[in-house]
């Protein structure tokens, strides 16, 4: 016999949520699935149901996408449902106390980092950017804070030393999925003990606005390096050459010194490699985007006389 079912709500939107999706409705009798409103999206800006949404109708299970949670509503209708608790994976909104409540056990979340670090809305990207070593998932019961409520599952994972934010994300929802299997229904059961976090070693990791793509060249190679990872896949890593932005889609750090040049100049440029001076160490262009062309290998750039040695990218 497995473990007894349990009633449950789920809350969550991208695709980073739908593992955790799949886990909880093999182990309760899922009420219902709460996601964000379709949002426009592609070139012709069709509106895009998210990928929650689409995975809990194949499931069969009913889909909700309130516009609004505070007006008191959202909490009654949650009442209603009797569930014994309500996972949260990447929802996109704090929910307030009243929702938070409405569970008997509360509301449990999938956070994509070892908290108290990287709490907020953007973990995995700035885990990458930041250049760390080992990243995870936490379990903890919500409270109204920014991920600031009571752990009680930490699973760590190292982060690849060319992993990008986009891969390590991948990893990370079907670690959280695994996490949710093992530890939830301890959880339902009162067998989990709930840790408060050390708030003084917390760290922030806010949501992403195009703007932080923007490569500054006059870091060191392997900052550089850290931050076209975490750029991708959104808002990706750019710079600007002739005026124009270009993206970095891939890079790699060389232990050669930049010399005389300036942070931005590129050293070398031929139908081999694209070699860029960084403030220390000197970064070669793998694969990069020119304004409206598909991305390239950076040779296949040079080729094209997209770039010549002596130029400065970023001015």
């Amino acid at each position: 016999m497995g473990e007894p079912r349990f009633r449950a709500m789920f809350f969550g939107s991208p695709t980073f949520a739908v593992p955790s999706l799949e886990a909880l409705h093999a182990m309760a009798d899922v009420a219902g699935v709460v996601c964000q409103p379709d949002r426009p999206a592609g070139r012709g800006l069709s509106l895009t149901p998210p990928a929650v949404k689409v995975r809990a109708l194949e499931l069969g299970l009913p889909v909700t996408q309130p516009t609004k949670l505070r007006t008191g509503e959202f909490a009654a209708w949650m009442r209603e449902q009797r569930v014994d608790v309500a996972l949260v994976v990447a929802y996109g909104r704090i929910l307030p106390g009243d929702v938070l409540d409405a569970p008997r056990l509360g509301c449990v979340n999938v956070h994509a980092s070892l908290l108290p670090t990287y709490r907020g809305a953007a973990p995995v990207t700035w885990a990458v950017v930041r250049g760390e070593r080992e990243t995870g998932v936490t379990l903890m019961k919500l409270d109204e804070g920014m991920d600031t409520g009571p752990t009680f599952a930490r699973v760590a994972t190292p982060i690849g030393a060319d992993e990008t934010a986009g891969e390590l994300g991948e990893r990370l929802a079907r670690l959280g999925a695994d996490a949710v299997r093992e530890w939830l229904p301890r959880y339902v059961a009162g067998a989990c003990r709930l840790e408060r976090q050390d708030d003084r070693l917390a760290t922030m990791a806010p949501m992403l606005e195009k703007q932080h793509g923007r490569i500054d060249w006059t870091l060191r190679a392997p900052q550089i390096h850290d931050h076209v990872r975490g750029m991708s896949p959104w808002p990706g890593a750019f710079t600007t050459a002739h005026g124009k932005t270009m993206k970095v889609h891939a890079a790699r750090v060389l232990d050669a010194s930049r010399g005389a040049a300036r942070p931005g100049e590129v050293v070398v440029a031929d139908r081999t490699r694209v070699l860029v001076a960084c403030t220390e160490g000197t970064l070669e262009l793998v694969t990069v985007q020119p304004e409206g062309k598909r991305p390239m290998r950076a040779s296949e750039w040079v080729m094209g006389r997209g770039v010549t040695e002596g130029e400065v990218l970023g001015e």
